[in-house]
């Protein structure tokens, strides 16, 4: 495979790995068994069970066995065809899926500022609204 489609392929396999990382650390469809593993996380008795938990609470954490996961199902290599490429490949898509997470977390964050901007000036208008239509 060339280099140029090595790097299409890096940046299309990372939506996937970004979406599922992002879904099962921080959607509501995954609360309970996310809210149970933060709990593990603090309270399990050994270091390995601690760190075990908490892995399904990090999007970065979790990104690298989602990376793994999709490693395998596709073969895929950056740069060299032996396991250098998987190790290339797997960190490269692990920084890049990272990068799709904070793109997404910031726009997402940009979306709530604008609508609790809204709602105030809503808030503010219908004040206005009532005040002038009041007599006196």
């Amino acid at each position: 495979m060339t280099l140029s489609a090595q790097l299409f392929w890096l940046l299309i396999i990372a939506i996937p790995i970004a979406s599922v990382a992002w879904t099962m650390t921080h959607e509501e469809l995954f609360s309970e068994p996310r809210k149970w593993c933060e709990k593990h996380s603090k309270e399990c008795r050994t270091l390995f069970q601690r760190k075990f938990f908490y892995l399904f609470t990090c999007e970065y954490c979790f990104s690298h066995w989602v990376t793994a996961f999709f490693l395998y199902i596709t073969r895929f290599k950056l740069l060299f065809s032996d396991w250098r490429g998987y190790l290339i490949a797997g960190f490269s898509l692990v920084w890049v899926a990272n990068v799709y997470m904070s793109f997404f977390a910031r726009i997402r964050l940009d979306v709530k500022r604008e609508r609790v901007e809204i709602s105030a000036e809503e808030t503010a208008l219908q004040r206005d609204q009532t005040d002038a239509n009041k007599p006196g």
